[in-house]
């Protein structure tokens, strides 16, 4: 029996694949908080005693059109923020679903990676952290998590030691190595599946290093984690 919908069914978000004519659909966008120690030394925590926490994006958020190589997206600056960051971040597709996933099978677990931004309006973050409200207005609004080309975990064996890094114009502002995760990718994985079964179409981005910061209507975003396809964004 065909299903009817009151009006047309949107378009599932998915990524590009490299290689690939295929899509990967998106079904969750989960991230990890403050887990580089030194992003949380600037946001005012203590990274040796923090276990790690989670927060959500819709899966939409991430509807970026891919560029080819060397070009950059340009996304609406959102509104009602005066103070819009960014936060470059390795990105995990989950290919294999599973619930309490052991440390030493979540690899196996991992589609691919990639290059993204969890984008922030800190100020509203910081209003609803100072009223004890959820932060959804701060971190999941429309495309506030971008995401470059995925890359499947086969062809990219070292990302889990890749450097990783931000420019604003040509600046560097973020410079780090994916090796100073407080919880590595598997780690991320295992704790996150005690919370929520994790399905295929799942991505989870692992945090962001130091440095992060605003950036104003127009400047351009180029984000980076060595043998991934560099993502390169501009806020209009």
């Amino acid at each position: 029996m065909t299903t009817t919908y009151v009006f047309p069914a949107p378009q599932m978000a998915a990524l590009a694949v490299a290689g690939s004519e295929a899509r990967f659909p998106v079904r969750r966008v989960y991230c990890v908080g403050r887990n580089y120690a030194g992003h949380a030394r600037e946001m005012g925590s203590d990274p040796d005693r923090e276990p790690p926490f989670f927060f959500c994006k819709p899966g939409d958020a991430q509807a970026v059109v891919p560029v080819a190589p060397g070009e950059t997206a340009e996304l609406p600056f959102p509104p009602a923020t005066a103070n819009f960051h960014f936060e470059c971040e390795l990105v995990l597709a989950i290919g294999k679903g599973g619930a309490n996933i052991a440390v030493a099978e979540a690899a196996s677990h991992i589609y691919g990676y990639a290059v993204g931004l969890d984008m922030t309006r800190r100020d509203l973050q910081g209003q609803m952290k100072d009223a004890g409200r959820p932060w959804e207005v701060g971190k999941a609004f429309d495309y506030s998590a971008p995401v470059g080309l995925l890359h499947p975990a086969a062809s990219v064996p070292g990302v889990e030691s890749a450097a990783i890094s931000l420019q604003v114009d040509g600046v560097t502002k973020q410079d780090s190595h994916i090796t100073h995760l407080i919880w590595s990718a598997s780690e991320t994985i295992a704790n996150l599946s005690t919370l929520f079964a994790l399905q295929p179409g799942d991505l989870i981005f692992t945090g962001t290093p130091e440095g992060v910061g605003a950036v104003q209507r127009g400047q351009t975003l180029l984000a980076r984690i060595e043998g991934l396809s560099e993502l390169s964004v501009r806020y209009v």
